[in-house]
């Protein structure tokens, strides 16, 4: 499957903004299962841009901005073909204990290494509580992948899909006391959950097919940036991409962007602003499969 990705951001300001220094992870990763073809970023008012690829290998572009502004429009289009299917139960499932004796003896440092998503980082603290509620899907001896699959689908049951009621800042503490949030809460929930029990859990920035195939559900977080969890689930099955607002394994319909610990590692946009008063903010997603953009 071939994908046509088109990605709009646009920030209005209240006051002129003198310059701006921004950091824009918005194109898709080759990965595993997933292919960029096409990768374009613009920005208006023109920008010097500079491209470079971060340890966990997201492609950046850093972006300045020295024109006085109103009005920042940054625009992202992709062709991107995903050969990945959504991965079945294994035959072989290690026990949770297993796996985390693994990744706490593990050697490498590599930007893949377990290591890397096993403690504590800045957007998903140490949080007993939910680590306490996520060890009743991973009892002793059950299988890592059956335990994560689990844990998915009990934030998925449990948790309200609630925008605008959380923000990037929200703690995972917050959302999982109020039981509420949008994706972002729900991966931090789910890996501040599996890291507490001592398995290696990353995030993940992407997005979904915007329309689903005939007869399909539509997938909650097409048409804005989405987030799910990899869990590590061993040296032989490796991460898994786990969806827990969808209650669905990661397969076709997902596509990568960035890979980090937390959302504070792939946040789409970052930067900072010389002005001063509010801002709004606009965002509009489309991914479409090529055929369909074609018109069939």
């Amino acid at each position: 499957m071939i994908y046509r990705i088109r990605h709009v951001t646009t920030y209005s300001y209240e006051a002129t903004v003198a310059s701006a220094r921004c950091v824009l992870r918005l194109t898709p990763r080759d990965d595993a299962g997933q292919a960029r073809l096409f990768g374009d970023v613009r920005v208006v008012p023109s920008a010097r841009l500079r491209e470079e690829t971060c340890f966990f290998g997201a492609r950046l572009h850093h972006a300045e901005i020295d024109t006085p502004h109103r009005e920042l429009r940054i625009e992202a289009r992709a062709r991107v073909r995903i050969t990945r299917a959504a991965p079945a139960a294994p035959a072989e499932d290690p026990a949770f204990e297993a796996v985390r004796a693994a990744a706490a003896t593990g050697t490498s440092r590599a930007p893949d290494a377990p290591v890397h998503a096993l403690f504590p980082s800045q957007a998903v603290p140490a949080a007993p509580e939910i680590a306490a509620w996520a060890s009743a899907s991973l009892p002793a001896g059950r299988g890592v992948f059956a335990g994560a699959s689990d844990l998915m689908r009990r934030i998925h049951a449990e948790f309200a899909y609630a925008p605008g009621e959380t923000d990037v800042a929200t703690p995972a503490r917050e959302a999982f006391r109020a039981r509420r949030g949008v994706c972002q809460d729900f991966a931090h929930v789910m890996i501040a959950g599996l890291r507490g029990l001592g398995l290696p859990a990353r995030y993940v920035s992407g997005y979904l097919r915007t329309l689903p195939p005939a007869g399909q559900p539509r997938l909650v977080g097409a048409d804005a940036t989405h987030a799910w969890v990899e869990a590590w689930c061993g040296p032989d099955l490796g991460w898994i991409g786990f969806d827990p607002t969808n209650a669905a394994l990661v397969g076709p319909d997902h596509i990568v962007l960035a890979v980090g610990r937390d959302y504070a590692d792939v946040s789409p946009v970052d930067g900072v602003v010389v002005s001063s008063g509010g801002q709004s903010l606009s965002v509009s997603v489309d991914v479409v499969p090529e055929e369909e953009a074609r018109g069939g």
